[in-house]
């Protein structure tokens, strides 16, 4: 998979958290995913279509992570995954998306993105609706794990 089609899914997801939830994220290292059982607790999943470009992003984040973005965006207080929290995990699924199909698109890539979907609960899954290589990078923060998922076609 071409890295700098990756590269902006992770720029955007790392402004994101740090500029809405006061969150940093330390990126470790990607590697090719073969399951479809998510990292973290609750994900959010959105496809992508365009001209030259059919694929997938998700991001998955273990439940402490979510509960704590959810205090630092919008100062209340879970203490369990609920609507506020799915709903919260598809917004910043829609803003990381929004970035970096803004800085591909001045690379020449163009793309429509649908809705975002959000599933929640232990070892969920997460199904990719494209036949390409599966990546995942994991990163860490104060409060846990989330974890970036991308796969695409024809990359």
């Amino acid at each position: 998979m071409n890295v700098e089609f990756v590269n902006p899914f992770i720029t955007a997801l790392t402004n994101v958290l740090k500029t809405m939830a006061q969150t940093e994220l330390k990126a470790g290292k990607p590697k090719k995913k073969a399951d479809a059982v998510a990292r973290g607790d609750v994900s959010g999943l959105i496809g992508m279509v365009g001209p030259q470009v059919r694929g997938s992003f998700s991001l998955s984040f273990e439940a402490p992570l979510a509960l704590a973005i959810m205090e630092r965006m919008l100062g209340e207080q879970c203490t369990e995954i609920n609507d506020d929290v799915t709903d919260m995990v598809g917004e910043i699924t829609n803003m990381v998306t929004g970035g970096a199909k803004n800085d591909l698109s001045q690379k020449g890539y163009e793309f429509d993105m649908a809705t975002p979907m959000v599933v929640s609960g232990k070892q969920h899954t997460i199904t990719h609706k494209v036949d390409g290589p599966k990546i995942i990078m994991p990163f860490e923060s104060d409060a846990g794990k989330a974890h970036l998922e991308i796969c695409f076609e024809n990359l």
